[in-house]
C-alpha cells in the first residue's frame, strides 16, 4: 500500500484530502504544520507528500527542500497544493523539487489522476 503524507494547516482541507486518499486505497499520514511533517518524515518514508506552502512555522518550500536533500526521502514525490497562484511561486515550488503544483481551489479528479501517474 502506497503511503501519502498530507501537510496542511487547514483542518477542512486535511479532512477532505485524507478521506479522498483513503478512498483511493492509500495509507495516509497527517501533519498540521511543518514541525509535525518533519517529525513524521523522521519516522516514515512516504511515497508521496501533498504539501501546502503557507503554514505558521516552516513553509512548504523549506520542507520540500529538506525532503529532496535527504537521501532517505529524496525519492518521495512532492505535490504542492497552495493558494499561492503567481507564476513565481509555481516556479519556486517546481525548482524546490516538486513534481507538480496545484493551486487552490483544485480539482480532486485531476489531483487523483496525477497521484496515480506518479505512483505507478
Amino acid at each position: 500500500m502506497k503511503k501519502i503524507l498530507i501537510v496542511d494547516d487547514d483542518p477542512y482541507i486535511l479532512m477532505s484530502l485524507e478521506f479522498l486518499m483513503k478512498k483511493e486505497g492509500f495509507s495516509v499520514f497527517i501533519a498540521r504544520n511543518g514541525e509535525e511533517a518533519l517529525q513524521l518524515l523522521n519516522q516514515t518514508v512516504p511515497d508521496l507528500v501533498l504539501l501546502d506552502i503557507m503554514m505558521p512555522d516552516i513553509d512548504g518550500f523549506q520542507i520540500c527542500k529538506i525532503i529532496k536533500s535527504d537521501d532517505k526521502l529524496k525519492n518521495a514525490h512532492v505535490i504542492f497544493i497552495s493558494a499561492k497562484t503567481r507564476d513565481l511561486d509555481v516556479k519556486k515550488g517546481l525548482d524546490a523539487g516538486a513534481a507538480y503544483y496545484f493551486t487552490k481551489p483544485f480539482s480532486t479528479r485531476e489531483l487523483t489522476k496525477k497521484l496515480k501517474e506518479l505512483l505507478q
